[in-house]
């Protein structure tokens, strides 16, 4: 009988081919496997996105409570969280939605402000003092105003009357008091001064010039104070950081804020300075020329808050948001004042050819000579030309709603409508 033999190397050959084919599959197996798990962990993570976006527009329709978190039930709540803090972070709400699927966690934070309806946004409310709108000069108003029951006329300063082809370029409805803040807003401007001062000592930062200062709105915030003066020189700060003085801060242009909290009786923005932050005063507000603040500064002035304020020659509290010639603001502007009579000052004075861009909200006296490319609302207009003064007047001072864009998100109202303003980091 005949029989086959096989050399010895063919079975070392045989043994190979299976020892590969068997690594062959465990690598199969193994990337199946893995691919089904990347798989699951991505479908964790697009669903964590959207519950935390979910999370993001529940606190948009509706009110949580103040400085409180709040859980959102989910389906398979098990092995699923959502939840939702609501604080303020200066004039805006705060809102941090967190959305847990296993181990996987996103985190959302923005701030929230008040938006208009997208038809009829208002160019102009003027409070209803029984007296008329004058319009003088190159003064040029666009959108629907909110004017007193004796409307509006044109007028003559200096020599010159009012040069438009009609007096108002848009609708015209009758006013009469002024719209309120919310009352959220205006409690969180009061009680901003001293609300900052609970941190623990690790959170104050001792800040250098020329350094670069970070702060995560995830992470607690740090804090900058002084008793003294603060001049902000050749340094960066950004982020979650409140820098406070209980005398003035000075900004010069050599520094870069973004995003930050600035708190003192008075600021002061030297020419040709860049960035966009938020700071609240009690006394004075000043921006130098050629100034370029981005979109969402805010500039607000609580009178109410700072029992000493210089005074004129009359012996009138004297106090001021001063935009001078060349400044550009993308945000809001604020000025809340006691109730007084006789009051021919000026609260807020934009001078010519500076701009806002957003809205100017002031219950006392607007001095404008420049632009505004959103929204005015006001108590009155005041405007003083070669030693008189002339109430209720406008004189070459520019209001129009027409090239603000309609997802502007800015002051919050009464009753207004929320929207985010920015997403934070």
């Amino acid at each position: 009988m005949y029989r086959l033999k096989l050399k010895a190397g063919a079975l070392q050959l045989t043994l190979c081919i299976v020892v590969v084919i068997a690594f062959l599959l465990m690598a199969f197996m193994l990337f199946i496997h893995t691919h089904n798990r990347f798989s699951t962990q991505n479908d964790f993570i697009i669903e964590g996105i959207k519950n935390s976006n979910k999370g993001i527009d529940y606190a948009l329709l509706n009110d949580l409570k103040l400085n409180d978190t709040i859980r959102i039930e989910l389906k398979n709540d098990e092995f699923k969280s959502l939840k939702v803090n609501r604080e303020f972070w200066g004039l805006y709400e705060r809102v941090t939605s967190v959305s847990k699927i296993k181990n996987n966690v996103i985190k959302k934070t923005g701030i929230i402000g008040g938006v208009q309806k997208e038809t009829n946004r208002i160019a102009l409310y003027l409070q209803d003092n029984n007296q008329p709108l004058v319009v003088v000069g190159d003064t040029e108003i666009k959108g629907l105003s909110y004017l007193p029951k004796k409307g509006v006329k044109s007028g003559s300063v200096s020599g010159h009357n009012y040069y438009g082809n009609q007096l108002i370029y848009g609708d015209i409805k009758t006013s009469s008091y002024l719209p309120s803040l919310h009352s959220n807003v205006t409690n969180q401007i009061r009680n901003l001064s001293s609300q900052y001062l609970s941190g623990n000592l690790e959170q104050f930062l001792d800040i250098l010039s020329g350094n670069t200062y970070q702060n995560s709105f995830f992470e607690p915030v740090q804090f900058v104070f002084s008793n003294n003066e603060i001049k902000l020189s050749s340094i960066h700060l950004i982020g979650n950081i409140i820098i406070q003085s209980k005398t003035k801060i000075i900004i010069q242009n050599s520094s870069a804020l973004k995003d930050v909290i600035l708190i003192a009786p008075e600021i002061e923005i030297q020419d040709g300075t860049s960035g966009h932050f938020q700071a609240f005063a009690s006394q004075n507000i000043v921006v130098g020329t050629d100034v370029i603040l981005d979109y969402p500064t805010t500039l607000v002035l609580n009178e109410k808050d700072s029992p000493i304020h210089q005074t004129n020659d009359s012996g009138i509290k004297k106090s001021k948001v001063l935009l001078k010639s060349g400044s550009r603001i993308k945000g809001s502007i604020i000025y809340l004042g006691e109730p007084r009579s006789n009051n021919y000052e000026s609260q807020i004075e934009i001078e010519q050819n500076a701009t806002v861009f957003g809205e100017v909200y002031c219950n006392q006296n607007i001095d404008l000579k420049g632009t505004v490319i959103g929204s005015v609302y006001t108590n009155n207009f005041i405007s003083k030309q070669s030693g008189s003064i002339f109430q209720n007047h406008i004189y070459n001072g520019t209001i129009s709603i027409n090239e603000l864009p309609k997802e502007f998100v800015g002051i919050q109202l009464l009753n207004s409508k929320k929207g985010i303003a920015k997403w934070l980091y």
